[in-house]
């Protein structure tokens, strides 16, 4: 008869993510992934102390265990809840393997053929350079969505007026360059004051941004609903949050018009499907934060994404490269646009302990320091 009781844990770090596979009795295992991508090497000590809890338990009972872990100590975190995160996007791959399904199904199945991806434009530069970019997203590779990361380092070192312009006339060339019939997003990247991105957004609106994401810093949530209040523009944020508690302080009026989770550090796909939900309870989409994150938390989101109906748009970039194709059997597809779910069982891919091996962990580097402004005082980020 088979067993569900689980036999081993491993937490596998490997580049900026720390991977887990866990493998029951039986020789079934599923694989997750913590984007907790600062520090790998601190949710491997965490995924290990959890480990102790899970070996022997049932591995289908997947809410029980979540509460078990979460409630264990009562601390909190990005490296705890990524730890938490990685458990549980694997135990859900395993229980699809298990009754031979994708993930998808097991939440209630799809509502959509496919996932819109939102390609990020991760290029820096001068304005043409990032135009350039843009223009080649949209025309060769049938992107019908973009984000623009439109603050650059440099913009710290400028004055206001100047600051404002040069943001405006960016977003201006890139929107006349790939027309509009795409979809653009803004990513301020936390690196305004409120005043100056309420006087930023202002200006923006005439060029119909879907949303400004993170135009403020995260510590406080209610300094971000007071900014969507004197806002016009859409604001998404919450890809530092990672409970439904915080979530939901962020929908309350007045809230943002769109939450971004991230499955490998706010919960993994159980906690994450209730954060859909939440958004749901308020009309609000979900734009999932998923860049820069590996390519198994990347599969993790697009079984959310074909089972939650206001999953709006999937951020993502193209993971063809060594530091991704080496890791896994194989990566989700993109065609004309969209992302592809698997029609394996579980997340659809599996990890390659191999190609892990080439790809040492590696923690944030902080050698260059943190962005300063002009009179040398650490910028708001």
């Amino acid at each position: 008869m088979e067993s569900t009781r689980i036999e081993s844990v491993e937490a596998i770090p490997a580049g900026a993510a720390c991977y887990v596979r866990v493998t029951t009795e039986d020789g079934c295992h599923g694989v997750g992934e913590s984007t907790f991508f600062g520090w790998p090497g601190a949710v491997a000590e965490i995924v290990g102390s959890f480990a102790e809890y899970l070996r022997g338990r049932d591995a289908l009972e997947l809410e029980h265990h979540w509460l078990a872990l979460y409630r264990a100590l009562s601390f909190r975190g990005m490296a705890v809840t990524g730890a938490l995160s990685a458990i549980d996007q694997a135990l859900w791959d395993l229980k699809g393997k298990r009754f031979e399904v994708p993930v998808w199904q097991l939440l209630g199945g799809r509502t959509r053929r496919a996932v819109r991806a939102m390609r990020v434009l991760v290029e820096r530069g001068p304005t043409e350079q990032v135009v350039e970019a843009a223009r080649r997203c949209v025309e060769d590779d049938r992107y019908t969505a973009l984000k623009i990361i439109l603050f650059q380092e440099d913009h710290h070192l400028m004055r206001q007026a100047a600051r404002i312009g040069d943001l405006v006339a960016r977003f201006a060339a890139i929107r006349e360059t790939v027309g509009w019939e795409i979809d653009l997003g803004v990513e301020l990247h936390r690196n305004m004051s409120a005043g100056d991105a309420l006087l930023l957004c202002g200006e923006l609106a005439r060029l119909r941004p879907l949303f400004v994401e993170d135009p403020i810093p995260p510590d406080s949530v209610a300094a971000l609903r007071q900014f969507a209040a004197k806002t016009t523009l859409p604001v998404a944020a919450g890809e530092r949050n990672t409970t439904i508690w915080e979530f939901a302080e962020y929908l309350e009026r007045p809230g943002v018009a769109y939450v971004r989770p991230d499955v490998g550090i706010a919960g993994g796909i159980t906690h994450v499907k209730k954060i859909c939900a939440l958004a749901e309870a308020f009309h609000a989409g979900v734009l999932p934060h998923a860049v820069p994150s590996g390519p198994v938390a990347v599969a993790a989101h697009v079984q959310l994404g074909m089972c939650s109906p206001n999953w709006e748009l999937q951020e993502h970039v193209p993971q063809d490269a060594p530091t991704w194709t080496d890791l896994v059997d194989s990566v989700i597809e993109v065609r004309d646009g969209y992302l592809l779910a698997p029609e394996r069982p579980g997340l659809g891919i599996d990890l390659i302990d191999a190609g892990l091996a080439r790809h040492p962990p590696r923690a944030i580097d902080l050698s260059k320091g943190t962005p300063l402004r002009e009179d040398g005082s650490v910028a708001i980020r």
